[in-house]
């Protein structure tokens, strides 16, 4: 649960629709799912072998397995990749806390009976600008993942998974169900669900091996951090595959409800990153007319469905980091956690100052905000995941890869040659191609 945890979150509920709103619906769908198998898989079982095989945190994987060779720098990187990307995305994190509380406090029915066509533009702007208001909110979220990290593994983060993910799935089913029930339900199911071949072209296949590898949180060494929790007769390939199942099945009940919504209010599938903070509150107001308390209960279970998803991907990024600092420097779990919270805290108060209230925060020509946001994904994370496979396909012993994959010869691993060859040929190939499509050096 705590493993799916970390794929679930965002990417998800964000990325995924919007992925496939403006790649043709059904057909990225099905394009998305065969890279999930061939990509996906392969990568996340290389993760949980260096986890599992080393016993310790990313961070001294690699210096475990082959000492005294360069490859640490590999953990080393997987360790900051993840202590980057939560001095950002709990900005985000945050404004799921706002977006909740405005549709518990019944905010968005009110700017629904003003009548102002851009009222919740104008909400989302004057939100992200405000000097303070998204800073309160970064720390209201940061202290929850905080308080879960510091608790440890089985009474923290295993514990709260127990909770939340069940949790995500009744809030998602509650919301698919509603879909259901609006007047373009039948076209959105189409959209998601009947293929169009024609509109898959290589860019599409791209655009579908990145998320994949995005939406899975791979390359990030948090699952590698996990499995080194695993125990020794966990089956590393059923593990792999509840969780990409697990992630795969969020993402399309996600698209189950965003796609009937947007095609009953009118709004381009392919409407983008704006489309959680400001189509969909309009779409929540609109679908129900006049039965507001529908629109009041559908907005706040969607937006506390958003919280639930991105706890549990705060909680396991703060982990790998905090990991390595026990590990490292014999840190209490309670030092390393107020140290990793602290300075992530801070640096997110100037990512988040970045978008509006103070804009001269910038990196080159971004603000600091989206200069993290380019750094990890389009760099950091393609890398982390190149080096997995490499190190997994090339430098680590086959002898090892088959001691974990059949928990040490007391089950049979059939797929054991084809896996192998995924991770040393197919993988490294793929993530090249995504990387390089990422930073736009691929035109088709």
């Amino acid at each position: 649960m705590a493993s799916a945890g970390s794929a679930v979150g965002l990417g998800n509920l964000w990325r995924f629709p919007t992925e496939t709103g403006q790649h043709g619906g059904s057909a990225f769908l099905i394009v998305y799912l065969i890279c999930v198998v061939c990509l996906g898989l392969p990568v996340m079982i290389s993760e949980f072998v260096i986890g599992r095989s080393a016993h310790v945190s990313v961070g001294r994987a690699y210096s475990v397995l082959v000492p005294g060779s360069r490859w640490k720098w590999v953990g080393r990187l997987e360790v900051l990749t993840p202590f980057l990307i939560l001095c950002y995305y709990n900005v985000v994190a945050g404004w799921t806390l706002r977006y909740a509380w405005e549709s518990a406090t019944g905010g968005f029915v009110k700017m629904a009976s003003s009548g102002a066509g851009n009222a919740y533009e104008s909400f989302f702007a004057s939100f992200v600008s405000s000097a303070w208001q998204p800073v309160v909110c970064l720390f209201l979220f940061m202290a929850a993942t905080h308080f879960v990290v510091v608790q440890g593994v089985s009474k923290g983060i295993e514990r709260w998974s127990k909770v939340l993910m069940p949790g995500l799935f009744l809030i998602l089913v509650f919301l698919v169900v509603s879909a259901l029930t609006m007047s373009g339900a039948a076209e959105g199911l189409a959209f998601l669900f009947k293929p169009d071949f024609s509109k898959v072209d290589a860019s599409v296949v791209l655009s579908a091996m990145g998320q994949a590898f995005f939406s899975l949180s791979l390359g990030m060494g948090i699952l590698t951090t996990y499995a080194s929790y695993f125990n020794d007769d966990a089956d590393l390939g059923k593990s792999a595959l509840s969780i990409s199942a697990i992630d795969t099945f969020v993402a399309i009940l996600a698209g189950m409800f965003i796609f009937p919504a947007v095609f009953t209010a009118g709004v381009a599938p392919s409407e983008g990153s704006s489309l959680l903070f400001i189509a969909l509150p309009n779409v929540f107001q609109s679908v129900f007319g006049d039965l507001w308390i529908l629109s009041y209960i559908v907005s706040l279970a969607f937006y506390l469905l958003l919280i639930v998803a991105t706890l549990t991907s705060t909680i396991s990024i703060h982990e790998a980091v905090t990991s390595y600092l026990v590990e490292s420097f014999e840190w209490s779990r309670r030092k390393a956690a107020t140290v990793v919270s602290c300075l992530c805290g801070s640096i997110g108060v100037l990512c988040a100052l970045s978008i509006g209230a103070v804009p001269e925060l910038t990196i080159g020509e971004m603000s600091l905000f989206d200069a993290f946001d380019y750094v990890t994904a389009k760099w950091l994370l393609p890398m982390g995941g190149l080096f997995i496979t490499l190190f997994a396909g090339w430098r680590l012993s086959k002898q090892i890869l088959l001691s974990e994959m059949t928990n040490r010869g007391t089950k049979s691993f059939a797929l054991f040659k084809l896996l192998v060859f995924a991770i040393k040929w197919f993988c490294p190939v793929g993530i090249v191609l995504v990387f390089l499509n990422e930073l736009d050096l691929l035109s088709f």
